[in-house]
């Protein structure tokens, strides 16, 4: 085989290999096994996983910005929240692009409208359950936190309601033709398909060199965290993981994949989150939110609705937003600012504060050991519930 020929064929193998990774979704079982062990590093490097947190320090800057609060927040550039739900952003824009899927996408009137209603639902629910189907329920599950049971129930009991809703609101305004489709790229003028590859793997390499600056100037910290907010965005985008689906599709279509998938997820996140406080390598009530039960309960159910209106979860919306959604960005702004809103006023509430519950670490009432079978064994109950249903429908709604 001479030169030119071997160098053909290499060529063709990295082209399939490139198409795998990047035309092709990756199986949801693999997204929830990366995104189980992605919870894991991103704990041991420094924090758990979060969305409603960052954007809520993106909501307590604007308002503090026009002047409506008189504090200063943390930079967006800085906090710990923020840099993961921008890494998050980050990674769903740059795999968007080299898989050519990013594109503006609008939608009508009515959907836009329910991206709004929806986002501000989930940042009301958020506030009052320490954090969205993140941080409230799978990184408070995985801390071994009883919240994040509380908000599972919740979001349940929330996505049940919601697709009530929708079914109301398609027999009662059914949907009409409308415009608001993506525009085609690439038949007139310039084709901006053919060059999204490379400006995507400019965006990655842009997110590495920004992980060296925080690095140079004593922010390694931030830095990792950017970089693995990163690997959550392509992870989720390229396995179309989302946790909506976990929760609305066994009622809407008996599909058990997505919840089979979160639940293998959060066993291997929970067996690492335990590992890591059992042995004191992080401290034992690090991300068990003060929601028990009501604040968890009552924000599942209020974000669970506000999830399934807009059609995207916390980490659902910024990664659609990150593919160039228009519905889901306007989930993402109101989720933002109505979640600061309501925090804030929580917060300025003792009686509020205190209605939201207690912080409850399962290993203080059940130890360790209790702790991780009970868990463990409520998401194979998930996961075997998930796949009952997909073979017999029960829990599916009719039209």
């Amino acid at each position: 085989m001479n030169e030119e020929k071997e160098q053909s064929v290499l060529v063709q193998i990295l082209s399939r290999g490139y198409e795998r990774i990047f035309f092709e979704n990756w199986p949801m079982w693999m997204g929830g096994i990366l995104i189980g062990i992605m919870s894991i590093i991103t704990f041991a490097w420094a924090r758990p996983w979060g969305v409603a947190g960052g954007l809520r320090n993106w909501g307590d800057w604007f308002f503090a910005a026009v002047g409506l609060y008189s504090h200063k927040p943390l930079s967006p550039w800085i906090s710990t929240n923020s840099i993961l739900t921008l890494g998050l952003l980050w990674g769903a824009f740059g795999s968007a692009l080299m898989s050519k899927q990013f594109a503006f996408r609008p939608a009508p009137g009515l959907e836009l409208i329910k991206g709004i209603v929806g986002g501000i639902l989930m940042g009301t629910g958020a506030a009052m359950a320490g954090g969205c189907n993140v941080g409230g329920f799978y990184s408070a599950m995985s801390a071994l936190s009883a919240s994040g049971i509380s908000m599972m129930v919740g979001l349940i009991m929330g996505a049940y309601l919601g697709l009530r809703y929708l079914y109301w609101e398609l027999e009662h305004f059914p949907p009409r033709a409308t415009g608001g489709v993506q525009s085609e790229q690439g038949k007139k003028g310039f084709n901006w398909l053919a060059i999204e590859p490379y400006i995507g793997a400019a965006a990655f390499l842009a997110a590495i060199v920004f992980a060296w600056i925080y690095s140079k100037i004593a922010l390694t910290r931030i830095g990792g965290l950017l970089l693995c907010g990163v690997a959550f965005g392509l992870i989720i985008q390229r396995t179309r993981f989302c946790f909506v689906r976990g929760f609305r599709d066994p009622f809407m279509t008996g599909e058990g994949e997505v919840p089979r998938a979160i639940a293998i997820s959060l066993i291997i996140s929970i067996l690492g989150f335990a590992a890591l406080k059992w042995t004191g390598l992080r401290g034992e009530g690090v991300y068990v939110p003060q929601a028990f039960w009501f604040g968890a309960l009552v924000g599942g159910i209020i974000f669970g609705i506000g999830m399934v209106v807009a059609g995207g979860c916390g980490s659902g919306s910024v990664w659609r937003a990150g593919e160039g959604q228009l519905k889901l960005m306007l989930a993402v702004i109101f989720f933002a600012l109505s979640t600061s809103l309501v925090k804030a006023g929580i917060k300025s509430s003792k009686a509020l504060t205190n209605l939201m519950g207690h912080r409850v670490f399962l290993p203080d009432f059940l130890s360790y050991k209790w702790t991780l079978i009970l868990l463990i064994a409520l998401m194979l109950v998930y996961y075997l519930l998930a796949t009952w249903n997909e073979e017999t429908d029960k829990f599916t709604l009719e039209i």
